[in-house]
């Protein structure tokens, strides 16, 4: 991985100048150490706590941000910035006009500037949200799927490169590397990579030298990648007699050393550079040392390929060369480049004296009493601002609403059957009775499809992937499904990675308001790895993403798996996830219904995501009781789509309620039964959603969202039948807890709270307490 040489003089965009350049370059440095500073030493904070900011982290990234925007970027390209830089990028939008004067004076104030890019809490244009170092980078590879998916199947924009922006240390995450080796991303010609390879993280210095071996892997899984490593000033003196000494003198040394280097005055500097190597390499390094003015050698060891924009504009040249594979830019360069602490291993969150922000005024060509200033109307400087901002302006575009979701799709359903059955069913009811609803499907997997129930519906619509591939198993009977893959598919299967299935869910969740286009995206995965996907699931809802998530089979239900594979805590996340309505029916209509309206709530304005948990445990679907009559059905479904239903109702007024949810809805019905036969009156409640009950309560109470009808308590547990509560249902048993402070009544919560073994679901459901002989001897201690 040889450095970058320049063969030829940098093309500059635009007409401008490189002097014009650096003069951009040094005012966005100005303005993004001024945005942090005003936060922290000049507005008041009346809490006392720190409001913090990255000096350092961004003013490494301001060459390489000012090349990008100001002399590269095309409009349809999109950029994951990376979030300790926000500050920058806040200092170019400012410059470019596309976000106002008042806000450099709101970093991480109540409705300001974000601490780190959001798309969706920001006032200017962010591409991607940042904040979680590893996803922001990734999310580009899922973009660019998502765009590719998008724009082969419906008319949208073409799309542009797709960039992240990253720092080296970011490059620790796992989710890094569990995304670059899918096999798909070597095939992704629009990616671009740039590290901001300054050598540091937020403790330390990295340690030794990795970025040789970081190469080889980006190599190896399908990369080119370019490195930027040496200025001007340091191939200007390799040159020279004796230079070649000096050039290996700097490459070998440890990132420790170097780093110090910088903070070294120029006679120790000159005596430290010299002492290294064999005898001969002394010499050779006194030699040219000894050649040199104090301020020359202090220069030149601060001249890194990071800062130098001819340089940068070369590999970004050579990036956009090669369109058959993704790129990657290491790009070296100085944390805390221009200011006074630069190099220094505790700059990290390090935050300039209002004297050095003072003294850094005249350096980079500013006014500390006027230090939001643009360049003055008509300068050159000015100019390509204002080119720079035409050039990135997007056409405004026109926003499709998603097709309308019918309500129901008229299924029966009976005999025994588990939602897990009843979701694969769901897909060929939809196709036959809203086309066009179908369509806009997309389904996602990490390699768990088929037993995940979406066989049938791949073996309708094929796999999509990047280009045609053979079939070679199309003419075998024995294959149940039939893996066409093809850029017409609707199904993306990815491999073992749930990180990357929902960073490739939320980037196609988001379509609608970056494509204008929406789409109605459904990801499928085994619930215990739900918490293996939390954080990019949590982050995509975050950022915008409208999805659902499915999260089958589930429980201790999933019996003889045992272990990990039965999931406990799920069902409290679900809950407690923003943006996000968690559901659990425990038959087949309720599945229906409520798949249904998660659909509806995709791909539009004030929309939201779902995750649903489903069972493989087979159940008697006449157990539901679901009403033939027109308006009573209509009535049942609206509770469903509220949060429950009660399903079973006393003769008289209760002794006790019985409140189930999911898989051990049979069990509260047995329970019951057993009950009445002792002369104990009990109604059964089916929570379809403790998530959308939870609400009610809370709205109730005037909290939490204020469009959130809770009359829904009134159906469940209405206050003339309040009675003791037992809940139960395969997971952690707090999920439903607060049902007791519905009516103020005692409450006694059954459920799982160990890990899971082997076995069969009798077994389990007695060996957890989640059976119907628990049940009824949790009822009895209630009354007493």
């Amino acid at each position: 991985m040889p450095p970058l040489t320049r063969t030829a003089p940098a093309s500059v965009e635009d007409g401008a100048s490189i002097a014009q350049l650096e003069a951009v370059q040094r005012r966005v440095l100005w303005l993004a150490t001024s945005i942090v500073h005003h936060a922290n030493r000049v507005r008041e904070t009346p809490s006392g706590v720190k409001v913090g900011g990255h000096q350092a982290s961004s003013a490494s990234l301001v060459s390489i941000m000012t090349a990008l925007y100001f002399a590269h970027l095309r409009a349809p390209d999109r950029v994951s910035v990376k979030p300790h830089a926000a500050p920058v990028l806040q200092a170019i939008e400012y410059l470019l006009g596309r976000l106002d004067r008042r806000y450099l004076t709101q970093l991480r104030q109540f409705g300001g500037l974000q601490s780190y890019p959001s798309r969706v809490k920001d006032p200017y244009p962010v591409d991607f949200s940042t904040g979680s170092v590893g996803i922001g980078a990734t999310a580009t590879i899922w973009s660019s799927l998502a765009h590719r998916y998008v724009a082969g199947h419906f008319d949208v924009p073409q799309g542009g490169r797709e960039v992240a922006l990253l720092g080296d240390a970011e490059l620790d995450e796992g989710a890094i590397w569990e995304a670059l080796v899918d096999p798909v991303v070597p095939r992704l010609g629009e990616l671009l990579w740039i590290v901001d390879l300054n050598r540091q993280s937020l403790d330390r210095v990295v340690p030794d030298i990795a970025a040789g071996r970081i190469g080889a892997m980006f190599e190896a899984a399908g990369w080119q990648t370019i490195t930027v490593k040496y200025g001007r000033r340091l191939r200007e003196l390799f040159a020279r007699p004796d230079g070649d000494a000096l050039e290996r003198r700097i490459d070998a040394m440890p990132n420790e050393e170097y780093q110090r280097l910088l903070r070294t005055p120029a006679g120790e500097l000159r005596e430290r550079l010299a002492s290294g190597g064999t005898a001969a390499q002394r010499r050779a390094l006194g030699r040219l040392v000894g050649t040199l003015e104090d301020a020359e050698i202090d220069a030149a060891v601060r001249d890194l390929g990071g800062h130098d924009l001819p340089d940068l504009l070369d590999a970004l040249a050579r990036a956009d060369a090669v369109a058959d594979r993704p790129s990657v830019i290491f790009a070296y360069t100085i944390k805390a480049w221009g200011l006074p602490t630069q190099g220094h291993p505790a700059n990290h969150s390090a935050l300039l004296s209002s004297e050095q922000w003072e003294q850094l005024a005249p350096a980079l060509g500013a006014d500390s009493g006027d230090p939001w200033a643009r360049f003055p109307s008509g300068s050159p400087e000015a100019e390509l601002c204002v080119r720079a901002a035409e050039r990135l302006q997007r056409p405004s575009l026109p926003r499709r609403s998603p097709p309308p979701v019918p309500g129901d799709l008229a299924r029966t359903h009976s005999g025994d059957a588990s939602t897990q059955q009843a979701f694969g069913r769901f897909f060929s009811d939809l196709a036959r009775a809203a086309p066009d609803v179908a369509r806009h499907v997309v389904s996602v997997s990490p390699d768990v499809a088929s037993s995940t129930n979406l066989g049938g519906w791949i073996n309708r619509v094929g796999v999509w992937s990047v280009g045609e591939r053979i079939d070679w198993f199309a003419d075998d009977t024995d294959t149940l499904v039939r893996w066409r893959e093809s850029s017409h598919g609707q199904h993306i299967e990815l491999g073992i990675a749930e990180g990357n299935l929902v960073g490739l869910l939320g980037e196609l969740g988001v379509t609608w308001s970056r494509d204008g286009q929406p789409l109605l995206p459904i990801g499928t995965l085994y619930d215990p790895f739900v918490n293996r996907a939390l954080e990019q699931w949590s982050f995509g809802i975050y950022a915008g993403a409208q999805t659902i998530l499915v999260g089958t089979p589930s429980g201790v239900t999933l019996a003889a798996e045992g272990g990990a594979h039965q999931s406990i805590i799920t069902p409290s996340v679900g809950l407690e996830q923003p943006g996000c309505t968690a559901w659990e029916p425990a038959f087949g209509q309720d599945l229906e219904w409520a798949l249904l309206h998660a659909m509806s709530e995709l791909g539009r304005p004030g929309g939201g995501s779902a995750y649903l948990r489903l069972t493989t445990r087979p159940l008697d679907q006449s157990l539901a009781r679901v009403p033939q009559e027109p308006d009573a059905r209509a009535a049942r479904r609206r509770q469903v789509l509220a949060g429950g239903y009660v399903l079973r109702a006393a003769p008289g007024a209760p002794a006790v309620t019985l409140v189930a949810m999911g898989a051990v809805v049979p069990e509260a019905l047995a329970a019951a039964e057993e009950l009445a036969a002792s002369g104990i009156d009990a109604d059964v409640v089916c929570l379809t959603s403790a998530d959308l009950v939870f609400r009610a309560l809370r709205a109730r109470a005037g909290l939490g969202e204020a469009d959130v009808d809770h009359a829904i308590l009134d159906t469940l547990l209405p206050p003339e039948r309040a009675a003791p509560i037992v809940t139960v249902l395969d997971g952690h048993p707090h999920t439903l807890a607060f049902l007791g402070s519905v009516r103020n009544v005692p409450i006694s919560c059954l459920g799982v709270t160990e890990f899971g073994q082997s076995g069969d679901v009798g077994d389990l459901y007695r060996h957890n307490g989640i059976d119907a002989e628990t049940i009824v001897g949790a009822a009895a201690d209630l009354l007493g």
